[in-house]
């Protein structure tokens, strides 16, 4: 069973490994490696390339009831460990190889008890999701899943859902001295996008309002010519279906630009559990490609607000909270 010391250790052996999204079968070996030493059937699951998934079991039970899952993958740039007193930096401390950390300890402080959870590590899931697809191919009949992402140890009661579009306007290039023989496609861009801007967005009183992100926008070729051409990315979070959404965006555009919908990840309501407390998850998960391994809940070490910064950490305690955690979420659901 990992100590706290054990538990910080392991933490930054993790984040050590660089793994940034499409690059994780280092890390995806290091973890089929140590599982093993530590007893697990561990198995890894194909994906793409050198990136598998990572599965494994107690040799006591080949089909889990519960299954602990989060993702090896971290945004970039790499940036290695270090720790203090209270906390662990690093990319990946909380978003997600701490979590990482603590479930496998959780993993086998319960198994002492006679409880055999599974374990699932995904690529992936700061991109597409990919591994998470694919693991949906080849569930192995759990009955409940509980993911980890950074929620301060609070299980999450929703999690916000994914919009992404491509907003793209067409112009007709002229000298910019003669503006009048052109036609501007950052103009029509901008304008659109102010359409967009000023669209009432929806709001779900449990879980609060879709926020839209423009992300990026580029166009135009230079700075003496009118632009033919213009493109923006945007980014909305989804507390309800996106199908009136998709409507309201193609009548704003429309006349000026062309929306490309590229990706959506849908609004989910989730489980809670009595007596622990609970927060609305703002971000996406892979929990809606994971259909088929269970009855989800979403809890994790960590705060979501330091992920993908240049300071990144995760709390030591809140690591060891978390163990705790798990565990007692794997009792009681065990019983169910």
């Amino acid at each position: 069973m990992l100590s706290l010391m054990d538990l910080v250790s392991f933490t930054r052996q993790l984040v050590d490994i660089e793994s940034i999204t499409g690059n994780e079968g280092r890390v995806g070996d290091f973890l089929h490696r140590e599982l093993s030493r530590l007893g697990y059937r561990a198995n890894k699951m194909p994906v793409e390339g050198e990136r598998c998934n990572v599965f494994a079991v107690s040799p006591e039970q080949s089909k889990p009831t519960i299954v602990f899952s989060t993702h090896m993958d971290t945004v970039p740039p790499f940036i290695p460990s270090s720790d203090d007193a209270t906390r662990i930096y690093g990319r990946g401390a909380c978003d997600a190889k701490g979590i990482i950390a603590s479930q496998i300890a959780a993993a086998e402080r319960v198994r002492e008890e006679g409880i055999y959870v599974g374990l699932l590590f995904l690529v992936g899931e700061e991109k597409d999701s990919l591994g998470a697809k694919i693991a949906n191919q080849h569930s192995r009949g759990s009955k409940f899943l509980i993911n980890g992402e950074p929620t301060e140890n609070r299980v999450a009661s929703a999690s916000k859902g994914t919009l992404r579009v491509e907003i793209t306007a067409q112009g007709r290039m002229a000298h910019s001295a003669y503006p009048e023989l052109g036609e501007s496609a950052i103009d029509k861009l901008l304008e659109a996008l102010n359409r967009l801007r000023a669209m009432k967005l929806p709001s779900n009183p449990e879980v609060g309002p879709c926020t839209l992100n423009v992300g990026t926008i580029e166009g135009g070729r230079a700075p003496n010519v009118i632009a033919d051409r213009a493109r923006a990315e945007l980014l909305y979070r989804l507390v309800g279906s996106a199908e009136p959404l998709r409507k309201e965006i193609e009548q704003a555009v429309s006349g000026l630009a062309k929306a490309d919908f590229v990706l959506e990840i849908p609004f989910v309501r989730l489980r809670a559990l009595d007596g622990l407390p609970t927060m609305v998850a703002a971000f996406t998960t892979d929990i809606p490609w994971l259909t088929d391994w269970g009855e989800p809940l979403l809890v994790g070490p960590g705060s979501i607000h330091v992920a993908h910064t240049e300071g990144e950490y995760v709390e030591k305690k809140q690591l060891s909270d978390a163990v705790d955690l798990y565990c007692s979420i794997a009792r009681r659901l065990s019983q169910s």
